[in-house]
């Protein structure tokens, strides 16, 4: 196990397109499309757990941090449900971005360049959001083990990622990157694609009892992404910190 879970090949790939971050029609389109039910899901899911008063801020106090937050697409709207936000990723042009899009739109999100194993914080966090990142690090293992010291005991990590199957080979990078050409070429890599039993042995060894996993399908006609119990492409996987 390696004490770094940097991949600077990835990192340097998601930089130079760190511009792009909040373009609805760029390079990060298809996140653009995958935002609104990513938001919803983790929402509702936090609320079953953290019961709130607050109609219109309904995360009120509740403590997330964004692990490979990118440019702050999640950052930003969970913000405005109230919730107290920290975002981290280890691209430096990431951060930037973020940082000058919070000012421009006068919200108070603390961004930092770090990585989990890296993060220096006082405070243990209500749940972690670890969206689209874990195929892109160095060590996916001592990754979450970082990720799992800074969650609170029965706080939740949601962990979204790819599954390894050849339907995956096929949408995600067939599909999505040569065919249709949402992404560039060379975004995913899928032998870096992780199947879900392998998380959820990875995280019982560091004291996390799965709570759920559900698929994440997009529907090309009528161009939305919705929950599902098909987990063969996208999955996102809910784990409570014993």
């Amino acid at each position: 196990m390696k004490n770094n879970t940097i991949n600077k090949k990835e990192i340097e790939k998601f930089s130079k397109i760190a511009e792009e971050w909040w373009n609805p029609d760029g390079k990060f389109k298809p996140l653009h499309k995958f935002n609104p039910i990513r938001i919803a899901y983790i929402k509702d899911n936090i609320l079953k757990k953290f019961k709130t008063k607050n109609i219109k801020r309904p995360l009120e106090k509740v403590k997330i941090l964004d692990v490979g937050c990118g440019g702050g697409l999640l950052c930003e709207p969970m913000k405005r449900l109230g919730a107290d936000i920290v975002g981290i990723d280890a691209s430096k042009k990431n951060i930037e971005i973020a940082k000058l899009h919070a000012k421009k739109n006068k919200l108070d999100i603390k961004y930092y360049c770090t990585s989990p194993e890296k993060f220096k914080t006082d405070i243990k966090f209500d749940v972690i959001l670890n969206m689209e990142i874990v195929e892109h690090v160095e060590d996916v293992e001592f990754f979450l083990k970082s990720c799992s010291k800074l969650l609170k005991k029965k706080g939740i990590m949601f962990i979204a990622t790819l599954n390894k199957t050849l339907k995956s080979y096929v949408f995600a990078i067939i599909g999505a990157e040569y065919i249709m050409r949402w992404l560039p070429i060379g975004t995913h890599e899928w032998e870096k694609f992780i199947k879900p039993k392998y998380l959820v042995d990875i995280m019982k060894k560091y004291n996390f009892k799965l709570d759920a996993v559900d698929g994440m399908k997009f529907n090309l006609f009528k161009d939305e992404w919705s929950v599902s119990s098909d987990k063969s492409v996208n999955y996102i996987g809910r784990f409570i910190k014993n």
